[in-house]
């Protein structure tokens, strides 16, 4: 598969040369787990160097939020002609990039893990910062609460209360945002979740798809102008995920 010149994998074939927060997820956990069963773990040092390129080319240090995309030849009409960084915070490709780092490695190999906690421990307060604060949860572009167009969105909601859950569960991040885990979940629930007549459920306001390139410009007009759905695998999933590893961090048993 094609690489950066630093040996970050590209989102696709058809992407060359660029790192693309989703792909994150889409590749690291298949590869830790492929290098887990099949090669003793050789392969872990290409999982980390992809978090830490991320963190490198797409982490803005001053909000602590991670721009969807970077294009290392600059020339993509989304790039930023300077740093190749596309221009906003998309909700659902920091919650990739946010579960990836929680999905990877197993807990006894400390020395690939502790560059990943270190990041994680940096996530947790720029979600926290960026969570609209009357409701717990996030906005399709997540440091522009209230823009013409922007709506608080439920797949990255319930990626960061998944996240939230899990760092805690896992003691990667400190016992105070246990009431942030509890609260994510609760907004996900309250403000995205329809409970029918018959007993079943139904998520809404999903962000059917988001991606750069082949007419895609990057704009905020762009994002906001993607289907808002319903009932998605891509939210659906991580809903499920985030109830379960709540249920664990509150004291459930499995």
């Amino acid at each position: 598969h094609p690489k950066t010149t630093e040996g970050a994998f590209c989102h696709k074939k058809k992407y060359p040369s660029q790192l693309w927060l989703d792909g994150v997820y889409m590749g690291m956990p298949f590869l830790a787990r492929y290098s887990a069963m099949f090669e003793q773990g050789k392969s872990y040092d290409e999982v980390v160097n992809e978090f830490v390129l991320s963190k490198r080319h797409l982490r803005n240090p001053e909000t602590g939020l991670y721009f969807h995309a970077w294009d290392e030849t600059k020339k993509q009409e989304w790039a930023d002609p300077t740093t190749g960084r596309s221009k906003f915070y998309w909700g659902r490709g920091m919650g990739w990039l946010a579960m990836a780092h929680l999905d990877v490695l197993p807990e006894s190999d400390v020395k690939h893990r502790q560059p990943l906690i270190e990041i994680v421990k940096e996530l947790g307060p720029a979600l926290k910062k960026y969570q609209d604060p009357a409701t717990a949860t996030w906005w399709q572009i997540m440091d522009r609460p209230g823009a013409p167009g922007n709506y608080r969105e439920s797949t990255g909601s319930a990626m960061f209360a998944y996240f939230f859950a899990k760092a805690v569960r896992k003691g990667y991040l400190d016992a105070s945002y246990k009431d942030v885990a509890t609260a994510s979940f609760a907004g996900l629930v309250r403000e995205f979740v329809n409970v029918h007549p018959d007993g079943k459920i139904s998520m809404t306001n999903q962000c059917l798809v988001g991606g750069l390139g082949f007419g895609r410009d990057g704009s905020y007009r762009y994002y906001m102008s993607e289907p808002v759905a319903a009932n998605d695998p891509k939210g659906n999933g991580p809903f499920i995920l985030a109830g379960v590893e709540l249920y664990r961090l509150l004291g459930g048993k499995g």
